[in-house]
């Protein structure tokens, strides 16, 4: 039997149960029959994934650091070695990568970065690292699925199997297949991650816990969500290029300071917009009934102008997860030039350690190459702090 893992709300992570390699992160091997916060290296640190498998323990942290704990006889802790850790280590090898997602096989782990990719180490007797044979891992090793971004890892601590999404929704497994080793990252017919452990799995499983809702009740969330863009309803419409999109003035004074103020005593029915585009200003009002948003990197760039504008600070921070999963060598000076325009440190950080990565093609692109000259002589001097050019 494994370890029991929980995160709080306050993103601390709590573990109970079976400890006989140290996998509840106590200091010691003696069971755990209540839940005990996991401290010593995670005390003070924001915790914002955790996963387990058959008895070790991995936490992600806010930074993108990677902490493991438990049993490590097939290096599934990522540490160089095979001695087990009975409280939380860093993984060192990983320093300067950032981490966003991890999950747990039996004995292997996989972790995925902000940059879309993926990394194993762990046990490898079905190949399920993806690595082209079946040699154990004790370090991170990357894993590359033909040149897409990965959005999505899975794996499951009762199963010897890997899969991961593409963010074109191409399906890829690798590891036990219904009692084969497939040793690469193999494309499958699949549209959900899911599907790869329900039918290849022995036995079959669900990699992450599911929820059915009944489909005759519709909760708060999903009832305004049918009603955006509904003219049968709307008591507002937004005429943006020519393009009408209605709302509902109520919800929209709920929702957003800017339409509390400017709706408060007007009687219009109409309201023309003209400094945001169709796409842009649509996806704003969609974003308030939805809270959640769906544009390109190019798009979402025009939004990340409205959401500063509209001081929408949530909205701001999608349009950053936008903009950082659609990066690319070809936008990436573009994408860096909206970080800095529109004050997103974040945004402007993970687009400086893209360029970095990828620097000798992000030089060669018309981006570059058109690069305003102040933007370029803080990139060149940042770079050069970072040891981008010593040889």
């Amino acid at each position: 039997m494994g370890v029991v893992h929980m995160l709080s709300l306050q993103q601390q992570v709590f573990a109970w149960g079976y400890n006989n390699s140290g996998q509840i992160g106590s200091g010691s091997t003696a069971n755990q029959p209540i839940p005990r916060r996991v401290t010593a290296c995670l005390q003070n640190k924001v915790v914002v994934n955790i996963a387990c498998g058959q008895m070790c323990s991995v936490a992600v942290v806010d930074n993108g650091e990677v902490y493991v704990w438990g049993y490590n006889g097939n290096g599934q802790l990522g540490i160089g070695s095979n001695g087990n850790q009975s409280t939380p280590c860093r993984i060192a090898a990983l320093q300067g990568i950032r981490v966003q997602r991890v999950a747990c096989g039996y004995a292997h782990t996989l972790v995925l970065t902000d940059e879309g990719q993926v990394y194993v180490w762990g046990a490898n007797s079905y190949g399920q690292l993806g690595t082209g044979n079946k040699s154990n891992q004790t370090y991170p090793t990357p894993v590359t699925v033909e040149k897409e971004r990965i959005i999505e890892i899975a794996a499951c601590h009762s199963a010897h199997t890997s899969a991961a999404k593409t963010q074109g929704g191409h399906v890829y497994m690798w590891g036990q297949c219904r009692g084969q080793s497939v040793i690469l990252p193999h494309l499958t017919h699949f549209s959900c991650t899911d599907d790869v452990f329900a039918c290849f799995a022995t036995p079959a499983v669900s990699w992450r816990l599911l929820s059915v809702e009944p489909d005759d009740h519709l909760t708060v969330a999903e009832s305004l969500k049918r009603e955006f863009d509904n003219p049968n309803t709307a008591d507002l419409k937004f005429l943006v290029d020519g393009k009408y999109i209605y709302a509902h003035k109520v919800l929209l004074k709920i929702r957003c300071e800017h339409f509390r103020s400017s709706l408060e005593d007007s009687e219009d029915d109409i309201v023309e917009m003209s400094e945001f585009s169709y796409p842009v200003y649509r996806a704003f009002l969609e974003y308030l009934y939805t809270d959640s948003i769906s544009l390109s990197p190019e798009e979402a760039v025009g939004l990340l102008d409205l959401a500063t504008f509209y001081r929408e600070n949530r909205l701001k921070k999608l349009c950053q997860q936008t903009i950082k999963q659609g990066i690319c060598e070809e936008n990436a000076i573009a994408m860096l030039s909206a970080a800095v325009k529109y004050d997103a440190q974040d945004l402007e950080e993970f687009c400086f350690r893209f360029c970095i990565n990828h620097l000798t093609v992000v030089t060669q692109t018309s981006g570059f190459a058109e690069m305003d000259h102040d933007l370029l002589k803080n990139f060149i001097s940042k770079a050069s702090r970072v040891g981008a050019f010593k040889k």
